[in-house]
């Protein structure tokens, strides 16, 4: 079994400004998401990691090197597992989009699996499956070692969804913080053990 820390990235200016859409927006982390970032990495200083992957964005990759560094890693990058394209919402708050289009936010929560996250982004499933291909191929590479994966709060909570037999538009029912930590094992043939989700101890310091 392959052992995954599948975290959030650390906070972004966006994050911080009324949770403004920042999907594909290729952001820094703030000040706070820095700060995350060296706590969950003192958290995790005794985990025995043997690889390291990140989302190609800016704000997952440096969450990641953060952490890595503690282990001599190198932070391998895979767009995979980048956060949901959210194409129309982009950029903008909820209270905002749903404002001026409130049928494309009724459409996704009802079925995201079949509407496209602001109206011109991606699908649930599509989302799912490059995840579901990403987290395959990492099972075959690293049989029975300990990885960590810096990825996106929709991308982790449409992954985990979909791996437990959640119905896609339950999705949003799971919560993960910036820097929250879920672990899963992943058999050859990429069955997923949940083991605890959104580990948040090291924010105690907020």
């Amino acid at each position: 079994m392959t052992r995954v820390y599948l975290l959030r990235h650390g906070e972004t200016e966006w994050n911080h400004d009324g949770n403004r859409y920042c999907g594909r927006t290729d952001l820094n982390l703030s000040a706070t998401g820095k700060r995350q970032a060296e706590w969950v990495s003192e958290y995790l200083q005794g985990v025995p990691f043997t690889a390291a992957y990140a989302s190609t964005l800016k704000r997952a990759r440096a969450t990641a090197e953060i952490i890595a560094r503690h282990h001599d890693l190198p932070v391998r990058s895979d767009e995979r597992i980048v956060e949901v394209d959210f194409g129309e919402w982009e950029g903008k708050t909820r209270p905002e989009f749903t404002k001026t289009d409130p049928e494309s936010w009724e459409m996704w929560c009802l079925n995201p699996a079949v509407f496209r996250a602001g109206r011109t982004g991606e699908t649930a499933c599509e989302v799912l499956e490059r995840g579901r291909s990403f987290f395959a191929e990492l099972a075959q590479k690293h049989p029975d070692d300990t990885v960590l994966v810096v990825a996106h709060s929709s991308f982790n909570r449409i992954y985990l969804a979909g791996m437990l037999g959640m119905p896609l538009s339950n999705y949003r029912r799971l919560s993960q913080d910036n820097t929250g930590m879920n672990i899963f094992e992943l058999s050859p043939d990429h069955e997923l053990i949940l083991i605890q989700m959104n580990i948040n101890q090291h924010l105690v310091h907020e």
